[in-house]
């Protein structure tokens, strides 16, 4: 009989798919880079969308002629990872609030909200340097249309794990014990995290997460294979760990979650199971349906 004490879990690494370099792209007069889509794939799920916007706001403005007015979401979560200055988040329900550098912005759309996406008022004014991560999360269907919510998180808020050679901060899903603060509806975990030159980390992911990691800056070998800044990798879903061996001071996320496996209908900012679930979506919203902003201004 086999002593079940004695038996060795042996974990493997995971495979890297593809490295994907990022594509610039104009939203709106908004230059940035675009990891996912790309020509390789359309969404990893339950990942849809990544944006990595970089900008330095001249100052001398004034805070409702800058960043991104009232706009409708629904059936997903758009989540902001700020990086450099901050940003103000004014909703339908009533939240308002300013998040900063190391801080999330996470929002569930649920069945419908309104909301912008604005610097501070101290950063229209001031200037400064504003850099962001927003990518999109879908909702299994069971759970598309229940009640938006909205979370700010600051980097104090967020867990992390803190050494010489590393930064780890875990805003979703569990790693080594540590609860990530931000509620999903799918299994999933999301880390953002910065390491130095020469340093190396093993991070542990379940084998059977779809697993996205994507660095802002700097460069890694993963698994042994090099990896610039703005690369988008892609991992198999062959294996538990991942190797980083750092070449530069190197800031990274990581998207990894269970596939929902459903059937995805999008149209703009909504995303849906059907093309009648998105025109209705587009009927509630011009109808007042997801409520109304009216955004609030100092100056």
């Amino acid at each position: 009989m086999i002593d079940p004490l004695k038996i060795k879990i042996i974990m493997k690494h995971k495979s890297i798919q593809q490295i994907i370099p990022s594509q610039k792209i104009n939203m709106g007069g908004h230059i940035m880079e675009q990891p996912l889509p790309n020509k390789s794939m359309g969404q990893l799920d339950p990942f849809l969308l990544i944006h990595h916007a970089e900008n330095v706001l001249k100052g001398n403005q004034k805070q409702r002629d800058v960043g991104i007015g009232a706009h409708p979401h629904r059936g997903f979560s758009p989540v902001t990872f700020i990086f450099k200055g901050s940003l103000r988040h004014q909703d339908s329900f009533g939240n308002d609030e300013i998040v900063s550098a190391g801080g999330t912005q996470w929002m569930h759309a649920g069945r419908g909200v309104i909301h912008s996406e604005r610097p501070s008022k101290e950063m229209a004014e001031k200037g400064g340097e504003q850099e962001i991560i927003q990518f999109w999360v879908n909702t299994p269907a069971q759970y598309k249309m229940e009640q938006p919510y909205y979370l700010p998180l600051s980097k104090e808020d967020t867990p992390s794990i803190e050494n010489e050679n590393y930064t780890l901060q875990v805003v979703a899903g569990e790693y080594k014990g540590i609860q990530g603060p931000a509620k999903t509806f799918s299994p999933m975990l999301l880390l953002r995290g910065e390491i130095k030159n020469n340093a190396t980390l093993e991070l542990e992911i379940p084998s059977h997460y779809n697993t996205l990691m994507y660095l802002l800056d700097g460069s890694l070998e993963i698994n042994g294979k090099k990896v610039q800044q703005k690369d988008l990798v892609w991992f198999q879903n062959d294996g538990e760990l991942i190797q980083i061996s750092a070449t530069k001071n190197t800031r990274w996320i990581v998207l990894s979650g269970e596939p929902i496996g459903e059937k995805v209908s999008s149209y703009g900012p909504f995303v849906m199971n059907s093309q009648t679930e998105i025109m209705k979506a587009l009927r509630d919203a011009q109808m007042g349906k997801m409520g109304v902003l009216i955004e609030n201004f100092e100056d």
